[in-house]
């Protein structure tokens, strides 16, 4: 088959959709399908088009279907699609509509979306190649954040956490990620200038990203929405337990059953599951139990699968 894959995240982009958009590409491809990536449907012949992004893809989508009514049109729901958008917003509404199929990236996602729609919807979840192998700090407890600085990741929750933490406690927190906006990034250098256990590293290449998750002891993902975040799948795989926002994004990724949830924008509780985490193994091992439970839903190969049964249904 052709397929075209679109997502708004350019090329270059660190953003996860272009991650998922890249990695469904070189998965298709290995299975002998002619892929290619781009921000916008080129209106080149394609059999089967996936848009990632409801809102933010919708003028691709609208030229797909208006060229092929009955073209093999496929809509993936972003975090802010699922949990913001096609609640108020008429192009997102309208890509659902559309769509042939859509996919939500963690079982949690169907219940957002109304009863006549989840017929057509599919659970993807997203996979993680992780290879790097843990080097932990013997003489603290590293605490890290893989996330870009914007509003949607409530990126500043972990330090505000950190500072209701005693100074003489040997715990750091290394924040990775972009900041999307310069406010953010001031932000984010005063926090470093005020506690010194804070480190914010900006945006690095993926490998080194992987790498700092794999020498840290705890992932915290304080994201106030979120679709399926693969810095979750990557934490599983690397063996790096979490401690996440209880939002549904991150519920369907880890679990209903999962020990290290904290209500959203909670710095206070998220505190004491850091101070928990870090001083009681009994804990922190459950935390190892419960990611080691959910690890067979982030294999590659069951992602592969459930692309390949995806694409079956159009045959």
């Amino acid at each position: 088959m052709k397929i075209a894959i679109v997502t708004p995240a350019a090329a270059g982009s660190h953003a996860g959709n272009r991650h998922t958009a890249q990695r469904w590409a070189a998965m298709l491809r290995m299975a002998g399908h002619k892929v290619v990536v781009a921000t916008e449907w080129d209106a080149k012949p394609t059999d089967v088009l996936f848009a990632l992004h409801a809102r933010r893809s919708h003028a691709s989508v609208l030229r797909y279907h208006q060229a092929y009514p009955d073209g093999k049109l496929v809509v993936v729901l972003t975090g802010t699609d699922l949990y913001r958008d096609i609640r108020y917003d008429a192009a997102a509404q309208l890509s659902l509509k559309l769509a042939q199929r859509l996919v939500v990236l963690q079982d949690e996602g169907l219940k957002e979306l109304p009863g006549q729609l989840r017929a057509k919807t599919r659970v993807i979840y997203q996979s993680a190649r992780v290879m790097t192998r843990a080097t932990l700090p013997g003489k603290l407890f590293r605490i890290c954040i893989l996330g870009h600085l914007r509003e949607e990741k409530d990126p500043f929750r972990a330090a505000l956490a950190l500072k209701l933490i005693p100074s003489d406690e040997k715990i750091e927190l290394v924040h990775l990620g972009k900041a999307l906006s310069p406010a953010l990034a001031a932000q984010a250098q005063i926090r470093m200038v005020h506690d010194s256990r804070y480190r914010w590293l900006g945006g690095l290449p993926h490998w080194r990203a992987l790498r700092w998750l794999g020498r840290s002891h705890l992932m915290v993902i304080s994201s106030r929405l979120e679709g399926g975040a693969n810095a979750i799948a990557e934490a599983v795989c690397a063996g790096v337990p979490v401690l996440a926002s209880a939002i549904p994004g991150n519920i369907g990724m880890l679990g209903a059953g999962y020990p290290g949830y904290y209500p959203p924008g909670d710095e206070k509780t998220l505190a004491r599951l850091l101070t928990k985490a870090m001083r009681h193994q009994a804990y922190y091992q459950s935390l190892k139990r419960g990611i080691t439970a959910r690890r067979h839903l982030f294999r590659p190969q069951n992602e592969q699968a459930s692309l390949t049964r995806l694409l079956r249904e159009f045959a």
